[in-house]
């Protein structure tokens, strides 16, 4: 081989060495696996995984919905046969034992409880059941009727023991209703099991209420939530993957890397009783509606603290609220006051998350 054909040969290796090394790395990129909507613990769940191979990208969501529909089946107020179900049919005769998730929610729920003063309460069921049949028959209910309730709730009746992993009731009539928590809970899970599959990254969004983890979408920074504006009628978030169908422009885009965020506000869910419009959430120390403010949005560590801390800042109020979540590590809040004025309040380091 002469000295021409020996370079006319290098230059073939190295272009073919070039074009090998382009195409393994093009197929090293991770990929990214949306599961669309799907319907869960009463409303729609979306997942996104950034995982090295689809393979563990799709393992990655169906683990996540597992853990979802798991909890569900355990936590479910309005399944009769749910664990929750069974303990508030049978905590008042006596210890409910119960699995190790459903106890690690309720002894976090008295937690939270505890850290707001009775704003957040997951003995709320009997006051949740009155102010339904309420909207059902159109009439509010009395103030005699909400005493007679409000003596069936209080998270301090509700006796656990660790030991043996039970509840049980000290009064007659109570029921625990874990919707202001299960979610954020369920929400925690279905990340663990992502990151055990191998996912570098991801977002878990149930009915709203979200956490984003790791490595973004490829061309992006950070995960980008949208606020919904609550004068809108239409949509309350927007992300990376586009906009629903219904969506209107976010008030607020928020943008993360590893944290939740979850929002309370009687502009999306309501009772209408004799034209006019009552907020689904309940100070539990009145009995009544708690409408002092129209949206609450927390961000947190992690989708239980958000979960439960949304509804707690939504019962104790602007002033009350921001001073609590001030003195939480690594916690915000983003509060818009009740009509007509909506006005945007936030915690002094909130700024951070706004994009």
């Amino acid at each position: 081989m002469n000295k021409k054909d020996s370079q006319v040969l290098i230059i073939i290796i190295c272009v073919f060495l070039v074009a090998a090394t382009c195409f393994f790395f093009r197929h090293k990129q991770p990929v990214k696996a949306d599961s669309g909507y799907r319907p869960v613990m009463g409303t729609f769940a979306h997942i996104i995984a950034i995982a090295p191979n689809w393979r563990t990208a799709n393992k990655s969501l169906e683990e996540a919905f597992e853990q979802l529909h798991n909890i569900e089946m355990l936590m479910s107020y309005h399944r009769d046969d749910s664990e929750l179900a069974n303990i508030n049919r049978n905590a008042y005769k006596g210890p409910v034992k119960v699995s190790s998730q459903t106890f690690e929610v309720i002894q976090k729920a008295i937690e939270f409880s505890n850290l707001s003063d009775g704003a957040f309460d997951v003995t709320i069921g009997p006051l949740m059941d009155l102010w339904h049949s309420a909207a059902e028959t159109n009439s509010v209910p009395t103030d005699a009727k909400l005493a007679e309730v409000c003596a069936k709730v209080g998270y301090e009746k509700v006796i656990l023991d660790a030991n043996e992993m039970s509840i049980q009731f000290a009064v007659e009539g109570m029921k625990l209703d874990l919707g202001g928590i299960a979610k954020g809970y369920a929400i925690d899970k279905a990340v663990e099991a992502m990151t055990n599959c191998g996912s570098t990254g991801g977002m878990v969004d149930v009915g709203g209420n979200i956490r984003c983890f790791g490595r973004p979408p490829k061309g992006k920074t950070h995960w980008l939530i949208g606020l919904q504006d609550p004068n809108e009628n239409f949509g309350f978030r927007i992300s990376d993957f586009g906009f629903p169908a219904e969506a209107g422009e976010p008030l607020l885009v928020l943008k993360f890397t590893d944290a939740a965020v979850a929002t309370s506000g009687h502009y999306r869910r309501f009772a209408l009783i004799q034209g006019k419009r009552y907020s689904h959430i309940i100070d539990t120390k009145t009995g009544s509606r708690s409408d002092k403010l129209a949206s609450v949005t927390i961000i947190a560590k992690d989708a239980i603290t958000a979960d439960a801390l949304s509804t707690a800042v939504i019962v104790l109020g602007a002033e009350k609220g921001l001073a609590l979540i001030e003195k939480l590590p690594q916690t915000e809040a983003i509060l818009i006051t009740a009509q007509p004025e909506y006005k945007l309040i936030r915690t002094s380091s909130a700024e951070k998350y706004i994009e």
